[in-house]
Parts: structure tokens; C-alpha cells; sequence
């Protein structure tokens, strides 16, 4: 079936040229990275986790997001989902990929991964972590394989399959989980001390993923002749609605608690956050566009007519998207290490080759979408025309 990825119209090599082309800039960026050191990045002593593990969060949250079309289609046996589970669990494969990417280029030396599977350590939850992608990207490829090769010789899947499709459910919860206790098991960082660190990350990942998943699927019924149904649509968006709610509602409960309590300790790094400490406020502008982009998003997810209308519903989540990528992605990274333990404040900015290594890992994950894709809309196409 891999060669099915190697035949397409001119609009698809022109944008797998685009996708190369960022790709091999990340890689120069990450070469001259890879023989200058983590020195070409805006890292410093304070802040030593930046836009790499930034993107490492929200990826996982998407790849975890695959849960919302498996669940429903497998074990509720929900048949709108029927189309897009496949796209789903492709992008749960490009994004856990993509995470692994972020922590390769952020150890900075590659010896330093390897060393995590020579050495491994049960006390390490970098370990677990590593692991728990691990398994999760094999899960989802042994479950696409299995199933799409059954559907394309129109057959039943294997019975044995089922059991492995039931184990992946609760092991996606479960790598947004270990993430998350990378976290709040760092006990000298206050920001991230709080138990309710797992159930945000997994509302924000069921509202950022679904609705990239949306976008792209949309994208798809435009430009192929794939339609993921109107009523599996109505639904994603309907879980992006609940998501986005519940989600919003654990940030407010974090700013009650931090706020009313009014230690210094959780108070500074939300003052960082929203209106600066120490005369320094990098990320304020855009937080408050993340809170404001949440809360529009979900006043217009409110009314039926605007959340089915697929002229506007791109537009939401794309802004949803956005929301999520800013508060949980650098608004909780970088917070964590502003102020320092000593009360400093020193701010990160990424570097323009930071910035390059980043685009690039996106580029090779697009890269393996589009190639996945490619061979399941073309083989879907093959059965829907006999």
C-alpha cells in the first residue's frame, strides 16, 4: 500500500515539495544546534524548558485526543465515526512522533535519548514517559494496519484485534497522564504542584485535538472527494464544546486557588502571566489573547446553528487551537521557571534556529500525515467505486 503514497496530482507534490523544504531548513537549524549546543537557543540557566517541550505538551495532547472518534466508534459502536476513525488514529501516529522529536532535539545530544533506553530507570519519569509513547505509537500502528488492511480486502478484522483496540483507550489517557506528572511531581516548581494538572491537560487535548482533526478534515472534503459525513462533524464539534468547557473551567479553579490564596509562591507566577513581574511581561499579550480566544470560542460553540456552519466552524477551532497552544503550551513551560526559586525573573524568548527546529519536527509530522492519509483516502476510494 506504500506506493499508493508515491502517485498524486500536482497540488499534492507541490505541497509535499513545501513540507520538504521546511524540513530540511529544520534540519540545518538543528545541525548547527546539534555542534554549538543548546547556547543557539533563548534557553538559559532559569528557564531550561522552552518551545520544544512546549510543543512536546500539545502534541500529546493531540495524539491522546484519538480517543474521542476510537471510543465512540468501537466500543459504542457509534457508525458516523465510521469514516474518520482512520484519520484519527493516523494523526495520533504523526503527533506521537512529533513528541518524540521535541524531546530528541531538546536533550540536545542524542546519546542523552539513547541513554534512556540503555539505563532505564523505573524512578525516572522520563522513563515512563518514553515508554508510554512508545507503546502508544505501536498500538495505534498495529490498529490502523490491522484494520485498514481488513477493510481494504473487505473483510471482518481479526478477533484478537479487539482487545488491543480496547487497551489503547485508556493507554491514551494514560501518556497525557505520565506528562502530566513530569509536571506536578517537580515539587520546587509551585505553578505545576496541583493535582488538578491531569484532568486539565486532558480537557484542553480533547478540545485542541478534535478540532484540529475538524480543520482537517473539512480541508479534505474540499480538496478530495473524502467525506467524513455531516453527522460525525456535528458530533466532534459537540465533544470540542464539552472539552473547551471543562477545560476553561480547571483554569479558572487554578486562578481562584492561586490568587485568593494569595501565597507569593503561586500568586508571581501568575502575575508573570497576566500583567508582569518586575517590570517584565513577555508572555501577558499572549496570554490575555489566549483567554480571549477561549471564551469567544466557546460563547460561538454555544449556538448550534454557528457551531454547524462550516464556514465558521474552522475558524473556531483554529482559534481553539490557538488558545490551547499558547496556556498550555508556553504560558505553562515557561511560567513554571518565572520567577526562579529565588524570586528572579529572567524571560525566555525562542531563538530564530529554535524557531527553525520547530517548524521543521511540524514538517515531518505533516509529512508522515499526508502520507498516511494519502494511502487511505486513495485505497477508500478503490472500494467505494466497485
Amino acid at each position: 500500500m506504500l506506493e499508493k503514497a508515491l502517485k498524486g496530482s500536482p497540488r499534492y507534490w507541490t505541497w509535499i515539495s513545501v513540507l520538504v523544504l521546511i524540513i530540511a531548513a529544520g534540519f540545518f537549524a538543528y545541525w548547527r544546534q546539534l555542534n554549538h549546543g543548546l547556547e543557539i537557543t533563548g534557553l538559559n540557566r532559569d528557564v531550561t524548558w522552552g518551545l520544544y517541550i512546549a510543543q512536546f505538551t500539545f502534541m500529546v495532547g493531540v495524539a491522546a485526543s484519538a480517543v474521542m472518534v476510537v471510543l465512540p466508534y468501537y466500543l459504542h459502536n457509534y457508525k458516523p465515526f465510521g469514516r474518520m476513525v482512520i484519520l484519527g488514529e493516523c494523526l495520533a501516529i504523526s503527533a506521537v512522533i512529533m513528541c518524540m522529536l521535541f524531546i530528541f532535539v531538546d536533550m540536545g545530544q542524542p546519546s542523552r535519548v539513547i541513554n534512556v533506553i540503555r539505563f532505564p530507570s523505573p524512578n525516572s519519569l522520563m522513563f515512563w514517559d518514553m515508554m508510554s509513547l512508545m507503546g502508544y505509537l505501536g498500538l495505534n500502528v498495529l490498529i490502523s494496519l490491522v484494520v485498514f488492511t481488513s477493510e481494504r480486502n473487505q473483510v471482518a478484522p481479526p478477533h484478537w484485534i479487539k482487545p488491543v483496540i480496547i487497551l489503547s483507550i485508556p493507554w491514551a489517557v494514560s501518556i497525557h497522564t505520565v506528562t502530566a506528572f513530569l509536571y506536578s511531581g517537580l515539587e520546587a516548581r509551585s505553578f505545576w504542584l496541583t493535582a488538578i494538572l491531569v484532568p486539565r491537560f486532558l480537557a484542553s487535548a480533547f478540545a485542541s485535538g478534535p478540532s484540529l482533526l475538524i480543520i482537517l478534515s473539512l480541508l479534505l472534503r474540499k480538496f478530495t472527494k473524502f467525506d467524513p459525513g455531516e453527522e460525525a462533524l456535528k458530533k466532534l464539534s459537540l465533544i470540542v464544546t464539552y472539552a473547551l468547557s471543562v477545560n476553561i473551567f480547571f483554569v479558572a479553579v487554578e486562578l481562584f486557588t492561586g490568587l485568593y490564596s494569595d501565597i507569593p509562591e503561586h500568586v508571581h507566577h501568575f502575575q508573570y502571566l497576566f500583567v508582569g513581574l518586575e517590570g517584565k511581561s513577555g508572555l501577558a499579550p499572549a496570554m490575555w489573547l489566549s483567554v480571549s480566544l477561549s471564551l469567544l470560542s466557546l460563547v460561538l460553540l454555544y449556538f448550534p446553528r454557528l457551531r454547524e456552519n462550516h464556514k465558521v466552524l474552522p475558524f473556531i477551532c483554529g482559534a481553539i487551537i490557538v488558545a490551547v497552544w499558547i496556556e498550555k503550551g508556553l504560558g505553562l513551560v515557561v511560567a513554571g521557571f518565572i520567577p526562579n526559586p529565588l524570586g528572579h525573573v529572567t524571560e525566555y524568548f525562542p531563538s530564530s534556529w529554535e524557531t527553525m527546529v520547530t517548524i521543521g519536527v511540524y514538517g515531518i509530522g505533516f509529512l508522515i500525515l499526508t502520507g498516511l492519509w494519502k494511502i487511505a483516502l486513495t485505497v477508500r476510494e478503490e472500494i467505494d467505486a466497485l
